[in-house]
């Protein structure tokens, strides 16, 4: 099974944002930083959770576990309901790509365990910064 840790950050609420996406499992791990340009945090949550779901599917991964802090993204995928209209559209494509998958999992962790990709978000920030991809 591959595991998946996932996180969005953003410098401001609208701000520069980014991606931190990290994969482990049979033997390999995966590291990546993407700068998502000026969105709020809660949308760079949800992108992050979408690259991640089309990382994996290019990689052919068929058996997935998702891990993330963001409680906003893990209740919406456990529901298959976003509350704020404004995430619907991200959630339904989040949701569409979830179901390519054998076996798909989603489980919220503490910050303290997602660590490497939160790092891997901040570092997205300041590529989206400098303009870097």
């Amino acid at each position: 099974m591959i595991e998946v840790y996932i996180d969005g950050a953003s410098a401001g609420n609208p701000g520069p944002s980014g991606a931190g996406i990290f994969i482990k499992g049979n033997g390999l791990t995966k590291r990546y930083s993407i700068p998502l340009g000026n969105i709020s945090n809660h949308e760079a949550e949800f992108e992050a959770f979408i690259h991640a779901l089309k990382i994996c599917l290019e990689n052919k991964f068929t058996v997935v576990s998702f891990r993330t802090d963001s409680e906003l993204v893990n209740r919406a995928v456990e529901k298959e309901f976003a509350k704020n209209q404004q995430f619907a559209p991200l959630l339904q494509e989040a949701l569409e790509l979830s179901k390519q998958f054998d076996l798909f999992f989603m489980k919220w962790i503490p910050s303290s365990e997602n660590r490497v990709a939160d790092e891997l978000a901040r570092k997205a920030i300041q590529k989206s910064r400098t303009g870097e991809k």
